[in-house]
């Protein structure tokens, strides 16, 4: 299963924002800038974390994007059920021919209910927790 650029870099900015002091604001250019994504789809990214209530945004001079929430209730099976558009097969009856009798269907539901099972196991906390070697990738001081 892969996942959507969307869900993907939406992953990434949690990862980056759950790497910052609790509470520091950063911008979404620095975001783009240490990942490579266009700002257009990084806005788009964020905009709807902040929906869902992941990322916080806050307007103004001295604004800019947090997490919402702290990282250790971020689950991740919660953020990609969420972002990413699960349906991994179409089964419309006038796409395919052989969806009534198919099983496929069933044993693709079971595959992507198991991952999203096993994600479910994570928080965004568990991925930048006593992580280092991150925190140097990301660009950011070694301890915060």
């Amino acid at each position: 299963m892969q996942l959507t650029s969307f869900t993907d870099y939406g992953l990434r900015a949690l990862i980056y924002l759950a790497s910052l002091p609790s509470g520091e604001l950063t911008s979404i250019t620095t975001v783009t800038d240490t990942y490579g994504v266009s700002r257009n789809h990084m806005v788009k990214i964020i905009n709807k974390l902040g929906q869902l209530g992941y990322v916080e945004t806050v307007r103004g001079k001295n604004g800019g994007i947090r997490l919402g929430m702290p990282a250790g209730n971020i689950v991740l099976g919660h953020v990609v059920r969420a972002i990413e558009p699960l349906q991994i097969v179409n089964c419309a009856p006038d796409f395919c021919n052989i969806t009534p009798a198919c099983q496929l269907k069933g044993i693709l539901a079971d595959a992507r209910n198991a991952f999203l099972n096993e994600l479910d196991k994570y928080t965004l906390l568990t991925l930048v927790d006593n992580n280092p070697p991150l925190r140097v990738l990301l660009g950011l001081p070694a301890e915060h």
